[in-house]
């Protein structure tokens, strides 16, 4: 069978780097893969703009998808809408069938593929039949699920935290608040005596008891937006990354601590969270905190390529100029994907 030659492409633009943007170019064909390089392409560029790594959003709930596309109106209290067991999200979970659930999950993988999400981190409910549902949607997908699973009851079980960790690259809780602190203990102990990630949500709507949160040895952190002053330098002590939704926050209507976030070089990962409330391209949270002027774009973009590779251990193959193998173009004011490889 002989292949037909096809001519290599090539991208130009401002490269995202581990040490900022270069000025450079990617070339590309079926054949020979990436070749990439600074200054000017060596041949006319058939696109134009911010190239990027493909990206990661750390932080979703994708099996609550399908309640957007019933456009009814949603409670915008954080415990009435989401919080375990009895918010408006998880009594709609237990109604729906399994195909209702798979759908809407589908639907979700097709938004993030489609502007070049490479990695999507998912906090999933419903135990391992909850993981299941999630790994039947996303096979043989372009954007690939780190799922964040938990306990079905609430509960710790040590039979079906094995059952899960087999499974999943790690067990991801709501707040403590919700739980028996022992319960959390356990959990988290036989977490990272798997070798796996343990996160969680902590002080969302309200400060929680920083101790505790850190007691637990959290690999990750989500919100964190209600936390004290106090509380996030005691986070950067311990090196911790803490995820923001700030669509999210705009929508439960939360006052944020994100510039003490920003004082105090914590390290930032960005998510899109419930699929119910928000699409999940996470460009829309790096374009509403652009808005803030409180980061540079080179630095919300790292928060969505690099800093959450490396939080997450993934590893993606950095080569040349640290651009991955699965690259993004983006038109330089609007942000839009002009190309995604």
């Amino acid at each position: 069978m002989f292949l037909s030659w096809v001519p290599m492409r090539y991208a130009e633009g401002e490269i995202l780097t581990l040490e900022g943007f270069v000025k450079g170019y990617v070339g590309f064909d079926r054949q020979t893969g990436l070749e990439i390089g600074k200054g000017s392409a060596p041949q006319k560029a058939f696109t134009r703009g911010i190239i990027v790594p493909g990206f990661v959003n750390a932080h979703t709930h994708i099996g609550d998808s399908f309640i957007r596309a019933k456009r009814i109106p949603l409670p915008r209290d954080v415990k009435a809408l989401v919080a375990p067991p009895d918010g408006l999200k998880h009594r709609l979970l237990r109604e729906a069938s399994e195909e209702e659930i798979l759908k809407g999950m589908r639907i979700s993988l097709q938004e993030m593929a489609a502007i070049g999400t490479s990695y999507f981190c998912d906090f999933r409910e419903g135990g391992l039949a909850g993981v299941l549902q999630l790994r039947k949607a996303a096979k043989n997908r372009p954007v690939h699920p780190v799922i964040f699973s938990r306990p079905a009851m609430m509960s710790y079980d040590k039979e079906e935290l094995d059952r899960l960790l087999q499974n999943t690259d790690g067990i991801g809780v709501s707040g403590i608040s919700d739980w028996q602190y022992p319960d959390l203990e356990k959990i988290a102990r036989h977490t990272k005596g798997k070798n796996k990630l343990f996160a969680l949500h902590a002080s969302e709507i309200a400060r929680e008891n920083i101790d505790k949160i850190l007691d637990l040895k959290p690999d990750l952190l989500v919100h964190m937006v209600a936390a004290s002053e106090s509380d996030l330098i005691s986070v950067k002590q311990e090196d911790i990354p803490i995820v923001l939704c700030p669509r999210s926050y705009a929508f439960y209507q939360l006052k944020t601590n994100i510039e003490l976030m920003k004082k105090h070089h914590l390290t930032l990962l960005l998510g899109t969270d419930n699929a119910m409330i928000n699409t999940p391209d996470i460009l829309e949270e790096v374009r509403l905190l652009c808005k803030t002027n409180m980061f540079s774009l080179e630095e919300l973009l790292t928060t969505i390529t690099y800093t959450p590779r490396k939080a997450l251990n993934l590893d993606d193959t950095i080569q040349g100029l640290n651009l991955l193998k699965h690259f993004v173009v983006l038109e330089n004011e609007s942000l839009k994907p002009v190309y995604v490889s």
